[in-house]
């Protein structure tokens, strides 16, 4: 079967056309994403050079706009040398013009035409300009570096299917730099999108200064990690933006079309708030700025104090910030402190308020109001439907879309935001060698078939849908490289799904277009994730344990692309032998592999699997499952602020207890296992109590081995240092004797309030523990 599949992979790659078109018939590879709404093929070709002119006449600032940005992109990504002039336009030259009477109509729409004589851009709006110069731009950059280029000639019709087109960056829990946010910018332009929400308020951090109240900043900015100043750790981390920043990332988003929507939180997730001005809370105390992950009890208080202060901290926003809408949160607020407050409860009383929720609602409505006296627009977390949702709010669904179909049915605008499927902190795959992030994974594909209009809206309550947006939340994502590899190539997936009709996406049109994306991002110095294409190893375990010899399938995420391999230590290039048919080898061998476009470009960088007894008796963190009972799994590193991208690892902070699925346990005498501790910085609130205890028999607990289930047989006792020292160590021990295949239980019995234990590998041996 595999043998068919790469013969066919083969066949398509070569073939001029295909699926790059996503069905629309075209004789030439278009290497585009998102994929145009209409692609028509015509006669010809045009080769751009260094001789090429772009015109835009002087007097259209749009046009002039859209060329100079063409220009630019070209050069950083080395391609054609080109320069704007603003005569008339001629034959052999690049247009760029407005055009009322464009074939389509379309707020950001454009017609982008090349033919032998030259190519014109047209659209009725600056931003249709734009979007024809993007689309031009990737034309061009389809082989990276080629500073000639000669275009097949073709009509293209473009425009959005949605109206927002959205991703939010997560500046609180990790905060990136002015630059690595440009960087996000300039590659949301490239992709078409045109909303970046950016979320700059939380209980771990408050990120933009208000001039007004400088504490926000001076205190709310800053935090002292768990374990400050040991292990790497930063003895104090943070950051914010001045309020010079924000113009200027304002004004740089608006150069490419994109609105940047901020949100302040509330009225949750208010810790950092309130541990800078403790009046602002419900308690009156102050709180630490928070470095717990989670969901932590701090509200903003009800009362006029904190409403007008509120009211400020949003003039200032308002008047950085020239939105139409401002997103004020409403997720996640437990009403503990409300309940237990003698005085909102007095104020409830005397509002005729019922519930806590409707207190909420209350509040939500009382800012919505507040923004919409200044002309703006509130839009919030679905929480926000609870108690009922102020009528001009538009709603964004982060719980599964029940919250958009409730909130369109209303009548109220929705975007599609939903947890985990848009959700760019989960993982990109189950591979060892993921960065952190939460599971499960959502993978490519998962990403590229999401559809943003729930099956249960009729078409009226369909037009409520605005669009979608995927989140990108930093708690495990503390470096620009980790969040780039968070959202690249999922970002190409997103681009499409929110630009191109429907009916015009195509799966394997869109994994053949992807190549040409790596090469841009090469050349752009993106961080790409290739979980996609990374090959995996897939092998029977006891077969091979029993018989000295593995028989190795393998294959990618994607069932894409050309594998290639070595077996001699040698690193797989492109003239490596390709992946066909299972291969049998003896033990022991190391296998290499890598992923190949059919013209060379690299999809997966290599990867390494020996095949010994050995690693063939050993399970790495990511291939231990979680115990039953919980299916909460987290990717984290071993300090909450670390810079290095590994090592990680896989753990349920609710049940310390993985298992080890099908044990080989003949001849096994003893057992070695990597451990890792972790800080327990997690705010589970109400969840609190499901965390599940391991009581120990040692002073600081033990690791312990049980055959089967959970409460099966014990087959050794590992007992735990000290949670002093080394954040890694190993634990060796003698197994009792056991046969046959099982399952094993390792279970950590530490206490729940001390650090968390992860297991890196655990390897079943066939000698004695030393």
């Amino acid at each position: 079967m595999k043998t068919k599949r790469y013969a066919l992979y083969l066949a398509l790659l070569t073939v001029t056309m295909g699926a790059h078109a996503a069905g629309h018939g075209a004789s030439a590879p278009l290497d585009l994403i998102p994929m145009p709404a209409k692609v028509a093929p015509a006669q010809g070709n045009f080769t751009v050079d260094a001789h090429t002119p772009v015109i835009a006449a002087k007097a259209d600032a749009g046009a002039k706009h859209a060329a100079d940005y063409l220009v630019a992109q070209l050069a950083q990504a080395h391609g054609p040398k080109l320069a704007v002039r603003d005569d008339a336009p001629a034959d052999a030259s690049i247009v760029f013009v407005h055009d009322e009477k464009a074939v389509v109509d379309h707020p950001e729409g454009y017609v982008l035409d090349v033919a032998a004589h030259g190519v014109r851009v047209s659209a009725r709006t600056d931003a249709g300009l734009f979007y024809g110069a993007v689309t031009l731009w990737q034309l061009l950059t389809a082989k990276p570096g080629a500073t000639t280029v000669s275009l097949a000639a073709v009509h293209i019709e473009d425009q959005p299917r949605f109206t927002w087109r959205g991703f939010m960056l997560d500046s609180v829990r990790h905060f990136q730099s002015t630059g690595e946010v440009r960087t996000i910018i300039d590659q949301m332009a490239l992709h078409k999108l045109n909303v970046l929400h950016w979320h700059l308020t939380d209980d771990q951090g408050w990120r933009i200064e208000i001039k007004r109240y400088p504490e926000l900043t001076r205190i709310g900015a800053w935090r002292t990690p768990p374990g400050a100043g040991e292990h790497g750790e930063p003895k104090q981390y943070g950051g914010f933006y001045t309020q010079d920043d924000i113009r200027q990332m304002v004004a740089y988003a608006a150069e490419r079309h994109i609105t940047i929507v901020p949100e302040l939180d509330l009225p949750g997730h208010a810790q950092a708030a309130v541990a800078s001005y403790p009046e602002l809370g419900v308690t009156g105390k102050r709180p630490a700025v928070s470095v717990d992950w989670g969901v932590n009890p701090y509200l903003f208080n009800t009362d006029e104090h904190t409403l007008h202060v509120l009211e400020g901290v949003l003039d200032e926003i308002m008047a950085l910030f020239p939105s139409q809408y401002i997103h004020v949160g409403g997720d996640e607020a437990i009403k503990d402190q409300w309940q237990a407050s003698p005085a909102v409860q007095a104020q409830m009383k005397s509002l005729g308020i019922k519930n806590e929720d409707a207190m909420q609602s209350w509040m939500i409505e009382h800012f919505g109001k507040y923004l919409a006296a200044h002309g703006r627009r509130l839009i919030g977390w679905d929480e926000i439907l609870e108690g009922g949702v102020p009528p001009s709010a538009t709603v964004m669904s982060w719980r599964g879309t029940k919250g958009a179909v409730a909130a369109a049915r209303q009548g109220h605008d929705v975007v599609l935001s939903p947890a985990p499927d848009l959700y760019f902190d989960s993982v990109q795959s189950k591979r060892d060698d993921e960065y952190s992030g939460r599971l499960p994974a959502m993978d490519l594909a998962h990403i590229y078939a999401y559809e943003a209009i729930p099956k249960e809206l009729d078409a009226a309550q369909a037009r409520h849908v605005l669009g979608l947006q995927a989140n990108l939340w930093t708690e495990h994502l503390p470096t620009i490289k980790h969040v780039q590899h968070a959202i690249f190539p999922r970002l190409d997936a997103i681009a499409e799904t929110a630009w191109s009709p429907k009916a015009a996406r195509n799966w394997n049109s869109f994994l053949m277009r992807l190549p040409a994306q790596f090469e841009r991002y090469r050349g752009a110095g993106v961080e790409v994730a290739d979980s996609a294409f990374a090959p995996s190893f897939e092998v029977d375990r006891q077969a091979a344990l029993t018989s000295g010899k593995a028989v190795i399938s393998l294959d990618n995420q994607a069932h894409s692309g050309v594998i290639r391999y070595t077996l001699d230590g040698s690193v797989p290039g492109a003239t490596s032998a390709v992946y066909t048919k299972p291969l049998t080898v003896g033990l022991p061998t190391t296998v290499r592999a890598a992923t190949f476009a059919a013209d060379g470009i690299v999809l997966a960088a290599p990867r390494m699997h020996v095949f010994d007894r050995y690693t063939l008796a050993s399970r790495d963190s990511g291939e231990l499952t979680n115990c039953p009972g919980s299916d909460f799994t987290l990717r984290l590193q071993p300090t909450a602020d670390a810079i290095s991208v590994e090592p990680t690892y896989n753990v349920n902070v609710f049940d310390a207890c993985r298992m080890y699925r099908g044990a080989h346990l003949d001849g096994v005498q003893s057992i070695s296992v990597d451990v890792a501790r972790l800080p327990r910085n997690y705010a589970l609130a109400h969840d609190a109590k499901l965390v599940k205890s391991h009581p120990g028999t040692t002073p600081h607990g033990e690791l312990v081995v049980r055959q089967d289930r959970c409460d099966g047989t014990v087959l050794a006792t590992l007992p735990l240092p000290a949670p002093e020292g080394s954040l890694n160590f190993n634990l060796k021990g003698a197994m009792k004797a056991a046969n046959g295949n099982h399952d094993l239980c390792l279970v950590f019995t530490s206490p729940i309030d001390g650090p968390l234990y992860a297991i890196g590998q655990a390897s079943l041996r066939h000698e004695r523990a030393p």
